[in-house]
């Protein structure tokens, strides 16, 4: 196991140094070896932000490709991830999974607005890679499924 650097600009708080472990269908052969929570990187004077980073290692080095997210964003994904979840139970229905006359999946309100989820019809292969991310996430159902439950236990937990 590798233990997450201290010394950049992101400054970890809260770390899981096992990930690798338990990276989907990478696990025990991936380059994401980390994740934390802590001290964004971007931090300006006096301005304290909290982001996820995700810590890659080439097998020589800690990657430039490691991703840092601001806490907000991570939860936003994970409620993009929920409802396009959730919008595929029944998109069998379409005979293209989607309706071509109304891309639109749903706006989800946040923050006295609300965030757009719709099919990307700007994607000119879209007939083909919608029935792929389908397939894809009908194999990846038991892997998804097991982190949602986990996600839903601890929600219920704290609360929501």
């Amino acid at each position: 196991m590798m233990k997450i650097p201290t010394t950049l600009k992101h400054k970890p708080v809260i770390v899981s140094e096992n990930y690798e472990q338990v990276d989907g269908r990478l696990a025990r052969n991936t380059d994401a070896k980390g994740l934390s929570l802590g001290l964004a990187q971007w931090n300006d004077r006096g301005k304290v932000d909290i982001s996820a980073k995700v810590w890659r290692h080439t097998g020589e080095k800690w990657s430039r490709q490691s991703e840092e997210l601001p806490m907000h964003r991570v939860l936003d994904l994970a409620i993009l991830i929920c409802r396009s979840s959730l919008y595929f139970q029944d998109a069998y229905r379409f005979p293209k999974l989607y309706d071509p006359e109304n891309p639109m999946i749903d706006r989800i309100g946040l923050q006295g607005d609300a965030m757009s989820v719709s099919v990307c019809e700007d994607n000119p292969m879209l007939d083909q890679d919608i029935k792929l991310f389908a397939q894809a996430l009908s194999e990846d159902g038991e892997m998804i499924g097991e982190r949602l439950r986990v996600l839903s236990r601890l929600l219920e937990e704290m609360g929501y």
